[in-house]
């Protein structure tokens, strides 16, 4: 193994195995760890409640960071985080503060962390440790049923472009309804403007079958993402070229489907220094691409049912020390 060869964060559902709750079944999620060249996943993290979105930050010795979604009627979501080895867990958004998070991302450049809040509607953000919070977007009352049981409303992945001043986020819509949306604004709230009344938002897709996770390259400005709606154009990884403005009620279908058949796809994750993306999904898979799309390899088979994906480039004797991965 060398530096260039990252590590996998992966979190699983877990469904199906044994809880300490036989009432519900989804307490038994866990945050695992496993090499890109496959192999077994490792338990960091077990007894997690829907743990759904994931990155990784080397900095200050380095910090796990993910969402558990919780019960979506109880508002009790969390995201939490924890030292590289699993330890050290500490509450960032605890029980109250958040009501269903999502994908989560580490903004390296402000020490930012974003959060997408999938019945609570909203997009949120706050500094690395969890002080400095604030709503970015909220695009309806999460106690209002009639606002959580509009699904077009559900905020779900997010990326961050700090070369540009964006971020992106999906809005998923119905289970296979062919109503999802992705959208951007500026990392600056406009002047005098609330995360109800910004007027800097952009529609750039809407119509897709799913859209779930997203990931940025900055540099070339691509956008990518996984969709889990329906064939052919759900249950896909998908890139599109976002460098252009977009104007009013624009209808845009001017991206790529770089890949297929995927089992109710979740994760994403571009690894630059290799150029491959990695991607996971619900039937229990995660996925090696090329850029292109091309060369999948299957990877952690079945091991679980898989949500959210992050990577490190770690040393290869920090990776042997933390998690016996050689």
């Amino acid at each position: 193994m060398t530096a260039n060869t990252p590590i996998l964060y992966i979190l699983d559902f877990n469904v199906g195995n044994e809880t300490d709750d036989p009432e519900d079944p989804f307490a038994a999620g866990r945050v695992a760890v496993g090499s890109s060249k496959g192999g077994q996943l490792k338990t960091l993290i077990d007894h997690e409640r829907k743990p759904d979105g994931i990155d990784v930050l080397l900095e200050d010795g380095g910090h796990i960071i993910w969402t558990q979604m919780g019960h979506p009627d109880k508002n009790d979501g969390m995201v939490q985080s924890s030292d590289l080895s699993g330890k050290n867990v500490k509450d960032l958004f605890k029980d109250g503060e958040i009501h269903t998070p999502k994908q989560v991302i580490v903004d390296r450049t402000n020490h930012k962390l974003y959060v997408c809040d999938r019945e609570g509607l909203r997009v949120h953000r706050s500094n690395l440790d969890g002080s400095g919070k604030e709503v970015l977007v909220k695009c309806g009352d999460w106690r209002n049923m009639q606002d959580v049981g509009d699904k077009t409303l559900h905020c779900v992945g997010i990326a961050v472009d700090t070369k540009h001043g964006k971020f992106y986020w999906t809005q998923k819509g119905p289970s296979k309804g062919f109503q999802g949306r992705i959208f951007r604004a500026n990392i600056e709230m406009p002047a005098g403007k609330t995360a109800e009344t910004r007027d800097d938002i952009e529609l750039l897709f809407d119509n897709l079958p799913e859209p779930i996770d997203l990931e940025i390259d900055s540099d070339t400005q691509t956008l990518y993402w996984t969709d889990r709606g329906d064939p052919p154009k759900g249950n896909t990884i998908n890139k599109a070229d976002i460098s252009k403005s977009i104007k009013a009620n624009e209808k845009r279908d001017d991206y790529s489907i770089l890949a297929r058949h995927l089992q109710e796809a979740i994760g994403i994750k571009v690894d630059d220094r290799n150029k491959h993306i990695y991607a996971t999904d619900l039937g229990g898979l995660a996925y090696r691409y090329d850029m292109d799309g091309s060369n999948c390899v299957e990877l952690f088979k079945q091991q679980g049912s898989y949500t959210g994906i992050a990577l490190a480039h770690l040393e290869p004797e920090r990776a042997k020390e933390l998690y016996g991965i050689a």
